[in-house]
């Protein structure tokens, strides 16, 4: 192709993911994306290799802290009230990361302060 026949699109690629720079990188605490996995509604709009389907769980008595890391020291983001749905994306061990929901808060919530699947 000439240059007198490019287009505006191949002078200046469009679409979800060109690469045309540095990648702004979204608050970790407000939107559930992680390096290697994000929420399903982000599919399309973030490029991630694994997208979860959130699994609902329910906050048990007494509340549950979010926090920034999965650790018991880690900085406290919130308190989530029992009967609060969390929106869990990956589970390891004592430790599952999360939503309450797509807008946030993100985090990690000890395992044991949530419903256990049945």
């Amino acid at each position: 192709m000439s240059q007198a026949e490019e287009t505006d699109d191949t002078k200046h690629p469009q679409g979800p993911y060109v690469l045309a720079g540095p990648a702004v990188r979204p608050d970790p605490r407000k939107v559930p994306l992680r390096g290697d996995l994000a929420h399903i509604a982000l599919a399309g709009k973030h490029f991630v290799p694994h997208y979860a389907v959130p699994q609902p769980r329910t906050v048990m008595p007494g509340g549950a802290p979010l926090l920034a890391d999965p650790d018991d020291d880690a900085e406290k983001l919130c308190i989530l009230m029992e009967g609060d749905s969390f929106e869990v994306l990956d589970e390891t061990g004592k430790w599952v990361w999360g939503c309450l929901s797509v807008e946030g808060p993100v985090g990690y919530v000890r395992t044991d302060l949530l419903e256990q699947v049945i």
